[in-house]
């Protein structure tokens, strides 16, 4: 039933979706013209998948603690690493999407709800070399994995944590002066996807990016992304159909776009 439900909605969003052609604001023709669309390759980009063919040659086998909705592909506890690296990472054209994004917010904080192998957390600090990464990840085992590769990579402006993330998350936000770049990419369930939402609004500024993860992952999180649309701090929204995008532009019209990628 996912899979004809996951696909009808992935046609209709292509149906829908236009490219930077058929966007007249000025700001998001720029976004997709110069960032979405931006294929060229990066010296920086083979770098990172480096790491991950490291991990997906990875046959140890791990105990994954799932504290959100879990799989639609693998629900076994025990994995192989190298199954979660090709199974559970960003793509990479998704991952670059990503290190694309927060290299033009030019993010001071960066904060990432779901760390899985550290892939995607690599990306984003090396889009934002000065900026500070909180990674949050709910199974010990897996983060123990990701910590090695942050060691590998010589990165030490990452701070991984392990646990809940309802225990974690809120006490980073209020640490934080403001919130610059957020993507939530872990649990994947409509409540704890809104409270992750409600808790970044408060620190949220002219700049501030937030992207989340799996927006047609289930009716629960069509439901999310829906309601976050219609939220008054909401201006513009960028529906890429794998992520949302929430930006809060002030003195805007507020506008959502549907944009093929």
């Amino acid at each position: 039933m996912f899979n004809i439900r996951f696909a009808k909605d992935y046609l209709l969003h292509r149906f829908k979706a236009k490219s930077r052609h058929g966007v007249h604001s000025p700001f998001v023709y720029r976004l997709v013209d110069t960032v979405i669309y931006d294929f060229k390759p990066k010296k920086v980009y083979a770098e990172v998948e480096n790491f991950r063919n490291d991990l997906l040659a990875d046959n140890r086998t791990i105990t994954v603690t799932d504290l959100g909705a879990g799989s639609h592909i693998n629900k076994n506890r025990e994995k192989q690493v190298s199954d979660i690296a090709a199974h559970a990472l960003k793509t990479p054209k998704l991952a670059q999407l990503l290190y694309r994004l927060a290299a033009d917010v030019q993010a001071k904080n960066i904060i990432e709800l779901g760390t899985c192998l550290g892939v995607t957390t690599i990306y984003l600090q090396k889009a934002a070399p000065n900026a500070k990464v909180y990674t949050l990840e709910g199974s010990p085992a897996t983060a123990a994995i990701a910590l090695e590769t942050f060691t590998k990579a010589g990165l030490n402006n990452i701070e991984l944590i392990t646990g809940n993330f309802d225990d974690i998350l809120p006490g980073i936000i209020n640490s934080l002066p403001q919130v610059d770049f957020v993507f939530v990419d872990g649990n994947h369930q409509k409540d704890a996807t809104l409270k992750y939402f409600e808790w970044c609004l408060p620190k949220v500024n002219e700049n501030t990016l937030l992207i989340f993860d799996d927006i047609y992952w289930s009716e629960g999180m069509k439901q999310a992304w829906a309601q976050i649309k219609a939220h008054s701090q909401v201006t513009v929204t960028v529906d890429l159909f794998w992520i949302g995008l929430v930006f809060f532009k002030k003195g805007r019209v507020k506008e959502d776009f549907l944009i093929r990628i």
